[in-house]
């Protein structure tokens, strides 16, 4: 790993944290989005990138001085890679706040200004209103209560309106103050650096997938206060969510997506985690049929169930990719 500068600072009010890996075009519009954003620096953690990511922020660090550029030597997943950046910005910045994104994410115009001129006494994190590029709510951005802590939320989810029962509503998109909320995504989400050193880092042998809301959950858990906020707002060009999604494109991603979901539901439900499990299950084998050649799915979610089972979050990346080739 490498950074781009040997001098360290001290008292920034915000520090962005941008992870990227094999998607420089997209980069080139986060970055562009960021330069006229009110922040005292912007660590880029590159994974590894082997499509022309490194020389091109090469050159962009001697147009902003604020670009902190760290390297890793090999893809860490989005999980990972917001570990180190959190890890290196707190040391570096000893920020007041931290804002973290991925490479296809970046903060509307005015919005980091928005942020630092709200009221935030009281207030230990914070999630922006994430929107595609048409303007549309980003279902996979939109944050939520955790149903298990609230028991109308809970009956609500259970009787059928399944995510609308604990997410927010698009109503709360035009809130006119903070909305208190349980767990949000890594797009757009504010944190005090004090809670960082009190919550700790992102937990990055997820990869992906999870380590956001369990972060978010353990804010809550340490007594954290979490407000949305809707006038900040965020663009994410990302593929369309579906709720009801069959099957894997990539089909490695059903690796860690059953893996470190088991993780996340444990932590939101707690005892009952054990009721709604079977059910969980059954959803998931069944989506075998789905799949012409199931036997890599299937090898896949038995090594996820295992492996969450015995708390194991370091099975290399390289053999995930093996399962789902079907590789013996």
């Amino acid at each position: 790993m490498t950074d781009s500068s040997e001098k360290a600072t001290s008292g920034a009010r915000l520090v962005a944290v941008v992870v990227t890996y094999n998607r420089l075009a997209h980069l080139r519009t986060c970055l562009a989005a960021l330069r006229g954003q009110a922040c005292d620096a912007i660590v880029v953690v590159d994974n590894h990138s082997t499509d022309g990511t490194g020389d091109w922020l090469a050159e962009q660090q001697a147009a902003d001085s604020r670009l902190d550029v760290l390297t890793m030597t090999r893809n860490l997943g989005g999980a990972g890679g917001f570990e180190a950046g959190f890890r290196h910005a707190r040391a570096r910045y000893r920020p007041e706040w931290l804002v973290c994104f991925d490479d296809d994410a970046w903060p509307q115009p005015g919005a980091f200004r928005a942020f630092l001129e709200a009221d935030l006494d009281g207030i230990d994190a914070a999630a922006a209103a994430v929107y595609f590029p048409d303007g549309r709510i980003c279902e996979m951005n939109r944050p939520g209560l955790n149903p298990f802590w609230h028991p109308r939320r809970f009956l609500k989810t259970v009787l059928g309106q399944g995510r609308q029962g604990f997410h927010l509503a698009d109503a709360d998109y035009r809130a006119d103050g903070p909305v208190d909320i349980d767990s949000t995504s890594f797009v757009g989400f504010f944190v005090r650096g004090t809670m960082v050193d009190r919550v700790g880092l992102p937990e990055g042998r997820l990869f992906i997938y999870g380590d956001d809301v369990l972060y978010a959950l353990n804010v809550r858990r340490q007594g954290g206060r979490i407000a949305f906020l809707p006038w900040v707002r965020f663009t994410h060009d990302c593929a369309t969510f579906s709720t009801h999604e069959k099957t894997f494109e990539p089909l490695w991603k059903a690796y860690y997506t059953y893996r470190n979901g088991l993780r996340v539901y444990h932590t939101a439900a707690g005892a009952l985690f054990w009721l709604f499990l079977p059910l969980k299950l059954a959803r998931w084998l069944l989506n075998a049929r789905h799949y012409d050649d199931a036997r890599p799915y299937l090898r896949l979610t038995w090594a996820a169930l295992r492996d969450a089972a015995t708390g194991r979050y370091d099975r290399p990346h390289e053999a995930v990719l093996k399962m789902a080739r079907g590789d013996p």
